[in-house]
């Protein structure tokens, strides 16, 4: 990820006790996903008889973010303060991979 996406910016914020942005009520969902399985998801369709095929790789499930704000807290020890403001214009509530194609023709599957 970057270091301007929310993982980082509320992992930085959080431990150092400063106040992050909620942007809307913690519920919309994205689909965090390891760089390892990414990495396995790759190596899994370069190792595959599959010319030519497009498979998505993520984690295939979403987490909210209230979850993950949960998270940052309970790794860090600390409590968030948190700022919560409307909704972005044009943000989708929910984002997430379907990797079926990839668990069925490569065997894939996130950690």
């Amino acid at each position: 990820g970057r270091p301007d996406m929310a993982p980082f910016k509320f992992i930085d914020r959080i431990s150092r006790g400063l106040e992050i942005q909620q942007f809307g009520d913690g519920s919309s969902s994205r689909d965090y996903t390891y760089i390892s399985d990414i990495v396995d998801g790759v190596v899994r369709s370069i190792d595959r008889p599959h010319p030519y095929e497009i498979f998505n790789l993520g984690k295939g499930d979403g987490t909210s973010l209230k979850e993950f704000i949960d998270l940052v807290q309970k790794h860090t020890g600390k409590n968030a303060i948190i700022k919560q403001l409307p909704d972005q214009p044009g943000d989708v509530p929910y984002t997430c991979a379907d990797v079926s194609k990839a668990q069925r023709m490569l065997g894939y599957k996130a950690q």
